[in-house]
């Protein structure tokens, strides 16, 4: 999976040191592997979930080389990743009811939010889709401007009001124009809020109670978009998001420019939310489909089995 070149590079240099010399697996050995899948971001937790099956592994094999090492990694991670695929028909929006299949995108200011709703409705565009999106960031005019861009570029229609509207009446009208129009995907932007900031927080569900006066189920997905190149906070944002409201897919950014690559799998590992997109630069058509066994073969891939 092109993208995570930084990541796969940084994973196996560390990996690599940790076996050198090392004719079997032992104790100083996995020390090793446990600081290179920290320093990935796999975070603490799911790094010592992976070390503990190793160890079982190793004290049932008593020996292991370095691609078997490999393959068993490759396994482990593997088998914690829920692959975004399978979570219903997200990748492809359609309701049962021919009503508009509405996604609701939250997340804090700086991770890319705006950029990947304008990349969702050119994909979506693509797949013959009529989108719609609702420019409910209102405390920020830039936000608005930004996505307007966006909407011009995929060619889309976009519902907006003025600077500092409710933008639970922002959602509502773009819902109410969506289902007018006959459109077939909603993508709601909201404003980019701290994770600490209850109140904002709170709007989150203003939004959704006000949408669901229109469409009874919307929205059909509420999308957190996460910045990979923060590492540990994008833990802590998937925490409080979490908390806050229902938070059912995941959208991982700016992930060609790190090595932290990692943080997906611990994420997706603690939280038990697929990741359904990965950003990897900054054209309309870089948002990537997730796909789990892509995304863990392209970090074992066979020229680094050596």
């Amino acid at each position: 999976m092109e993208g995570i070149e930084k990541t796969k590079q940084s994973f196996f240099q560390k990996l690599s040191r940790a076996v050198a010399g090392h004719s079997r697996v032992d104790d100083d050995t996995l020390d090793a592997i446990e600081d290179a899948l920290v320093a990935s971001d796999m975070g603490v937790d799911t790094t010592l979930k992976i070390i503990d099956r190793l160890e079982d592994r190793v004290e049932r094999d008593k020996f292991m080389d370095f691609n078997e090492l490999v393959n068993l990694l490759r396994e482990e991670i593997g088998a914690l990743v829920i692959d975004g695929e399978n979570a219903g028909n997200a990748l492809c929006p359609q309701t049962a009811d021919g009503k508009p299949y509405v996604i609701m995108v939250v997340g804090v200011n700086g991770v890319g939010k705006t950029t990947t709703i304008g990349k969702l409705a050119a994909k979506f565009k693509a797949q013959g889709k009529k989108v719609v999106i609702g420019a409910a960031d209102t405390f920020r005019a830039a936000a608005v401007d930004q996505l307007v861009i966006w909407a011009e570029r995929a060619g889309v229609d976009i519902v907006k009001q003025a600077m500092g509207s409710d933008p639970a009446s922002v959602a509502y009208d773009t819902v109410s124009s969506a289902v007018a129009k006959a459109a077939d995907v909603v993508l709601i932007d909201t404003a980019g809020r701290l994770h600490n900031r209850i109140d904002l927080m709170n709007e989150l569900t203003k939004i959704r109670n006000v949408m669901r006066k229109v469409i009874p189920d919307a929205p059909h997905d509420v999308m957190l978009v996460l910045d990979a190149s923060t590492g540990q906070n994008a833990f802590q944002q998937a925490k409080e998001f979490s908390r806050a409201t229902d938070i059912t897919s995941l959208a991982v950014t700016k992930l060609d420019g790190t090595a932290k690559g990692g943080v997906v799998i611990g994420i997706v590992d603690q939280f038990k939310i697929p990741v359904r997109y990965l950003g990897v630069g900054e054209g309309i058509e870089d948002l990537k489909d997730f796909n789990k066994k892509e995304f863990v073969d392209s970090l074992f891939s066979p020229e680094d089995l050596k």
